[in-house]
């Protein structure tokens, strides 16, 4: 019989504990899985996003006794892996993008007049964006991501990548100052 953790207990606790009582693994999954799975269907699609969270949480279960316990939060783990994933699926986030930055707006049969005009700039807008994520290298966007939609800091998405924070630092600022171009925000 299993007993529930506190929320307050930390990952790394209930890593360690799993390798004794593989379900205790279970809380780590309650807590992650939904913004594991947002993450990977903001950067993929819904369908592949189940598969990416799914195969996320049964990656770090199968690697969970090498896991770091000096590190007692496991979401730049989590998000690694989900990187790791998601990188063998390029190409399906590279025709995302770029089918967002041709397709302008979500809904060009906008009903309500007043908003109209906020419609129309905020599709260009994310027209422009999803083609420069498009364009963006790999790692770049990768670490721009993890920062931006994940909410990692750059030393958190570093240890996800497994590179060091002042090259995500590096990568991000590479992509931002490609986003503010071709925004057309770039104030230099």
């Amino acid at each position: 019989m299993s007993r529930a953790l506190p929320a307050q207990v930390g990952d790394a606790v209930i890593i360690e504990q799993s390798w004794g009582e593989p379900e205790r693994f279970s809380a780590i999954f309650d807590r992650y899985y939904p913004e594991i799975h947002d993450y990977a269907a903001r950067r993929l699609d819904s369908a592949l996003a189940d598969d990416i969270a799914a195969e996320t949480f049964l990656i770090a279960f199968d690697k969970r006794t090498g896991y770091d316990l000096a590190r007692p939060d496991a979401r730049p783990w989590l998000y690694g892996i989900t990187s790791n994933l998601i990188a063998r699926h390029r190409r399906a986030e590279v025709r995302r993008y770029r089918a967002l930055a041709k397709a302008g707006t979500e809904s060009p049969m906008e009903d309500h007049a007043d908003r109209v005009a906020g419609v129309v700039d905020a599709g260009a807008r994310k027209s422009r964006l999803a083609q420069a994520l498009a364009e963006i290298a790999d790692g770049d966007r990768d670490v721009l991501l993890l920062i931006a939609w994940a909410e990692l800091t750059s030393e958190e998405a570093g240890s996800a990548l497994g590179i060091p924070a002042g090259t995500a630092r590096s990568r991000l600022h590479r992509a931002r100052r490609k986003i503010q171009a071709v925004l057309g925000e770039d104030e230099s």
